[in-house]
């Protein structure tokens, strides 16, 4: 009787759970319904994963005739036509799949760090279906690229579908997508702080009191429901691996300006692939076929570089290769990832710069010893040591990747001589490249964003917000007394002028009019002589910094608003004090926002 009494009495409180207008305001007044809603996206999150890592099995074991527990990058014995003509399929899939969302979905795809970085944490979750889908298409017939893009853009999509549902503020949403980012790369890699930091420094962009508690909730359910269905399946083996002595880092931390250089080689590999398929004639529809081509015979030469590389990371890091050998796959590897995701293929460079991040490891654990007589130089160490280096070199994360290899191998020394090749990386990278592979793209596309930090509100905070629209104007042709007539002094500031086309033709102070001298003047000035700002105008779709800045340059108070550059038909007026008091509120808001006041 007691237990019945006992779940009757739980009964309104998972009546709130179920409630979305309820969980909504649970949510926004305390900070355990955000953290409960941060468990449901984990939840999904494992669950995501492991359906996606499932199928992807089941199409590498369809398609290659692989055997219980193989690894495509591993196995033996697979059919060499297969191995051929499986990414040409494949790519000959993705292309149709092309033509079809062409008609169907013209908006681009947006992932979750622009996602977070310009629309609030707004993701579409059927464009994170479809992009899933792609990147199982895509690794499932055996293209060189990792599922992690799949994994965080449908946990990110899922996340911010919950909160779209449950109507969160702006700020709780992209603390949601990053719950979702968090959940998929932590149930990926069994790693529960590298997925809340990859959250917190790629996806939300910045760490609060306030995020940390639902995105490492997130981590650890996502982590848990994914080792349910997966068991150890997840985790990275290393091996046994030698002690760290104080002679190692200074190695390492040359190691770590060589993985740079390889992720910066390996990015603008990408981006001259991309370019060379936009530059000829061939139709996006046909590039991943074409891609597929190659892909299939650098399989033909080491099957290691299909798939992501699970098997074959394994296989490395258990087996000592020769130099020319590791040089050979991590050529391979390379060049395999570059027209994977150059020609169209779906997915992400995360395990393969961990893939070739290794394999540098050890390249340069063999080949150093006579320089650096004094350190160990385990190649394991060495190799886990480029793991982070490279990864934190292609897809940022500097705590993200030390991260992992803490949790890869549990041995404080070694990470600690992880983080000094991850700060050599990731500053080399900062000043020589500026950019991670996201935010790299991001920028051949033509966008200025940097990280996941919030500054969609700015691009949201337009002129055409901001202007006053009940302007006073006049004919540039008008008289001076005609003017004054029309404007008596303290009747206004400023007008605007006009041409006879009622085209912008600059701006005069009441002041400077009233204070000119006309009836004793030999020449009587016109309104003309007196014009401001003749060819400095702002534009409707400026936001608040862009104006802030010209008037700044300018040193002016206020500046007309006209439609174009081109018809030049002034709709408003916007003064330098109201931009900067309204950027000021916003700027407020978003930091009360973050530290939770509101």
């Amino acid at each position: 009787m007691f237990m019945f009494s006992r779940l009757f009495s739980l009964l309104p409180s998972a009546r709130v759970l179920l409630n979305p207008g309820q969980l909504r305001v649970l949510v926004r007044r305390s900070e355990f319904g955000l953290i409960a809603v941060a468990a449901l996206v984990g939840a999904l999150s494992g669950l995501a994963i492991a359906g996606m890592s499932f199928v992807s099995q089941e199409m590498h074991r369809a398609i290659f005739e692989l055997g219980g527990g193989e690894r495509l990058s591993s196995a033996t014995d697979i059919n060499r036509l297969a191995i051929l003509l499986a990414p040409i399929c494949g790519g000959a899939l993705l292309g149709l799949l092309f033509l079809i969302l062409r008609r169907w979905r013209k908006k681009p795809m947006v992932d979750p760090i622009e996602a977070n970085a310009l629309h609030g944490g707004r993701l579409s979750l059927t464009d994170s279906i479809l992009v899933a889908i792609q990147n199982l298409v895509s690794n499932g017939f055996g293209a060189s690229v990792g599922l992690e893009a799949g994994y965080t853009q449908l946990s990110s999509g899922i996340a911010s579908k919950i909160g779209l549902l449950l109507q969160l503020r702006r700020s709780d949403l992209r603390i949601l997508v990053g719950c979702g980012a968090s959940g998929a790369i932590a149930a990926a890699f069994n790693a529960p702080l590298t997925g809340a930091f990859y959250a917190f420094e790629l996806i939300i962009g910045t760490y609060t009191i306030m995020s940390l508690t639902p995105v490492v909730v997130s981590a650890l359910v996502a982590t848990i429901v994914t080792r349910l269905f997966y068991g150890e399946e997840f985790l990275i083996d290393v091996g046994d691996f030698g002690a760290v002595v104080p002679a190692d880092y200074l190695p390492a931390i040359l190691l770590g300006a060589f993985c740079a250089g390889g992720g910066i080689l390996l990015m603008k590999g990408v981006t001259f692939v991309e370019e060379t398929a936009r530059k000829s004639s061939l139709s996006p529809a046909f590039r991943p076929a074409i891609g597929g081509i190659l892909i299939g015979l650098l399989g033909l030469v080491d099957q290691q570089v299909m798939a992501a590389g699970h098997g074959a990371l394994h296989l490395n890091l258990s087996q000592n290769p020769t130099i020319p050998a590791l040089l050979a796959i991590l050529a391979l590897k390379s060049l395999a990832s570059a027209v994977s995701i150059g020609s169209g293929f779906r997915g992400g460079l995360f395990f393969a710069s961990l893939f070739m991040g290794a394999l540098l490891g050890k390249i340069f654990a063999y080949s150093a010893p006579y320089i650096f007589a004094h350190a160990t130089l385990t190649p394991v160490i060495y190799a886990v040591v480029g793991m982070s280096a490279m990864a934190v070199a292609v897809i940022g994360g500097p705590l993200t990747m030390t991260f992992l290899a803490l949790e890869i191998t549990g041995d404080f020394p070694i990470t600690v001589l992880a983080l000094a090749a991850v700060i050599t990386s990731s500053l080399t990278v900062r000043n020589t490249f500026g950019y991670s592979f996201a935010t790299w793209r991001f920028h051949l596309r033509g966008e200025s964003i940097r990280s996941a930090h919030d500054v969609g509100w700015i691009r949201n905070l337009t002129v055409e917000r901001m202007m006053r629209s009940d302007i006073r104007t006049a004919p540039i042709s008008m008289s001076i007394e005609q003017f004054r007539n029309d404007f008596p002094l303290g009747s206004t500031q400023r007008v605007i002028l006009v041409d006879d086309a009622e085209k912008y033709a600059g701006m005069v102070l009441l002041p400077d009019i009233y204070a000119a001298p006309t009836e004793d003047a030999a020449e009587k000035p016109t309104l003309a002589s007196f014009v401001k700002y003749k060819n400095d105008v702002l534009l409707r779709s400026m936001n608040a910094r862009q104006a802030a800045a010209i008037f700044d340059r300018l040193e002016a108070e206020a500046l007309a608003v006209v439609n174009n550059q081109v018809e030049r038909k002034v709709v408003g007026q916007l003064s330098e004090s109201h931009t900067l008091r309204r950027y000021a509120e916003e700027l407020d808001r978003r930091r009360r926002e973050v530290s939770g006041e509101i």
